[in-house]
């Protein structure tokens, strides 16, 4: 009898798969009480007052995946308090005898403040920044201009077909160079041009719109995409639940490296899992090398170990590409580089 027990306790344990526990927050060197919510503060350089891995937020504010999306939004004026024993962190005010007393807001939530700085990404919000072939094929496209003419600006006419019915406000862009993984160069999308925007005055096919603003001259050709505003920075700063893997594939501006506040395009998307609040740790391969032993005349190939260097904030996703701020680096960032879960 014993020995059927011991083999019953032994199957079970077979099949029970040890649990992986996710280290403890760790508090920053000299972490505040509390601190004051003031204009211009951001979630990511609050929590990075508080945290030593900022994207842990949620963990500390006991945030479920839905309020993640849509949290309670933090104002100017609000106190965070910093409860150690979680460590936990709360809102609330002082009141005259210095206890904390919760306080609810509710101020229209342009006025909350955002993930990341907004100022570092504004021409990146409101307009188009990658297309794939099928949005390419699905975009309206201009076929003549105000009395012919071989290039128009603001305030011209400009004519379209498939101009989708009930949207008023659309952006002008062109196609431009293949964004590209660099370990496959398969092609992940197709960077645009932001050339203008423009309204429409009357529908029909084709459709007649007015160019709003222009930011290079517009000719017959050029596509459209409707002009909707992404929704963004109410999501908090968080790390994936899964495992995301990509590559660096594109640096904003043309440039061959880029430092913290920079932009950068990575070859992750929504395919891969991605979404905007994501971060993600930045990883440079070191390569390797070849020892050889002056006595034995005996040759060993090491690979050296990645270098983790820096984290970044997606504030842009799409089917497979992904734009993200560089909210941390010790070392420039270049095109190849790692990205990875932290």
């Amino acid at each position: 009898m014993i020995r059927i027990i011991f083999s019953l306790v032994i199957g079970v344990a077979a099949l029970v798969q040890p649990v992986a526990v996710a280290s403890p927050v760790e508090l920053a060197q000299n972490a505040p009480d509390s601190h004051t919510v003031r204009k211009g503060d951001t979630l990511w350089g609050i929590s990075g007052k508080f945290l030593r891995e900022p994207w842990r937020w949620p963990e500390v504010w006991q945030l479920n995946k839905d309020q993640i999306r849509n949290p309670h939004l933090i104002y100017p004026g609000q106190v965070i308090f910093l409860d150690r024993s979680g460590p936990y962190l709360r809102l609330g005010r002082r009141v005259g005898d210095g206890k904390l007393q919760p306080q609810i807001y509710s101020e229209a939530s342009d006025q909350a403040i955002p993930s990341i700085p907004q100022n570092e990404i504004a021409p990146f919000l409101t307009h188009p920044l990658v297309v794939d072939e099928k949005r390419i094929l699905d975009s309206a496209t201009i076929v003549a201009t105000q009395e012919n003419r071989l290039y128009t600006g603001q305030g011209d006419t400009v004519f379209a077909k498939n101009v989708r019915a009930g949207v008023d406000t659309w952006h002008i862009y062109r196609p431009a160079k293949p964004l590209t993984d660099p370990l496959t160069n398969k092609i992940l999308g197709y960077e645009a041009v932001h050339l203008g925007s423009a309204d429409v005055t009357q529908p029909g096919e084709p459709a007649a719109l007015e160019i709003t603003m222009a930011r290079q001259e517009i000719g017959t050709g050029e596509l459209m995409l409707p002009a909707d505003r992404p929704e963004l920075l109410s999501y908090v700063p968080h790390a994936p639940t899964g495992d995301i893997e990509g590559r660096v594939i594109a640096i904003y501006g043309g440039v061959s490296e880029t430092g913290r506040q920079g932009v950068i395009t990575l070859g992750v998307g929504q395919q891969d899992g991605a979404e905007i609040g994501h971060v993600l740790a930045l990883y440079r391969h070191r390569g390797s090398v070849v020892y050889k032993d002056e006595d034995t005349n005996k040759k060993e190939t090491f690979e050296l170990p990645e270098h983790r260097y820096g984290l970044v904030f997606l504030f842009r996703v799409f089917d497979r590409v992904s734009y993200g701020l560089v909210v941390d680096a010790t070392a420039p960032i270049k095109v190849s580089d790692t990205v990875r879960t932290p």
